[in-house]
């Protein structure tokens, strides 16, 4: 169909969508971000974060899940909206918009492999990235970033673990995230204030330790918000 057939069709130059997904989670107790190495131009053979461009006929979350799923073959993650990047200059083909989102899961949920136009995929912890394709650096230092704000008012700490845990373990991951120690009474404390977890019944041995008990958050499933 030509464009002079189509109603409300304008002849001035539309950018590019795509959608990149930051998908975080914890690996021998550091954060890591999932990665795939581009198989074709531009950046070809350089690492960047899985992603691509929308489907005229799909939203942008369904999108970022279906590139995700092509690109690494995992699914149903938590996903949320971070960010839109727009720099003119950020793509060499063409102005390209991206709509940024960042993704968590625990580490034994997920298996990833290369699909679609990604050659293979690798963990990276945080602190040691490769070169990166675009302006994925600066996409991933915003998903990091609040992903720590969000640990103030939110349960998004408990989509990178498994259930049942330790108040140890729910706080070795807020750690992880943080970049910090924290106190182990005040943040004790601190959790068990807000209501949103509780008691198994059941306790975990561990070496000569005493048993810890096990808890589960209360609402499985959702994104929780507090203040």
């Amino acid at each position: 169909m030509r464009a002079a057939d189509m109603p409300y069709c304008y002849p001035y130059p539309h950018p590019a969508v795509t959608t990149d997904t930051v998908l975080f989670t914890v690996r021998d107790d550091r954060l890591a971000v999932l990665l795939v190495r581009r198989g074709a131009p531009p950046f070809e053979n350089e690492w960047a974060l899985p992603g691509g461009f929308v489907e005229p006929d799909e939203s942008l979350e369904e999108g970022a899940l279906r590139e995700l799923a092509e690109e690494t073959g995992i699914h149903g993650v938590y996903l949320e909206q971070l960010y839109t990047f727009g720099q003119p200059d950020r793509d060499p083909r063409e102005r390209v918009i991206s709509v940024a989102y960042f993704a968590l899961a625990p580490s034994e949920m997920l298996a990833p492999a290369a699909g679609s136009d990604a050659r293979e995929t690798g963990w990276f912890l945080l602190s040691e990235l490769p070169s990166l394709a675009f302006d994925h650096g600066d996409i991933i230092a915003l998903a990091h970033q609040r992903l720590r704000a969000k640990l103030e008012y939110s349960t998004v700490a408990f989509s990178l673990m498994t259930e049942p845990f330790t108040l140890g373990e729910l706080q070795k991951v807020h750690e992880i995230i943080r970049g910090e120690a924290l106190d182990k009474r005040n943040f004790r404390k601190h959790i068990l204030s807000l209501g949103l977890v509780e008691e198994t019944g059941h306790v975990r041995s561990s070496g000569q330790r005493k048993p810890a008990r096990l808890y589960r958050l209360q609402q499985p499933g959702t994104l929780q918000y507090y203040r």
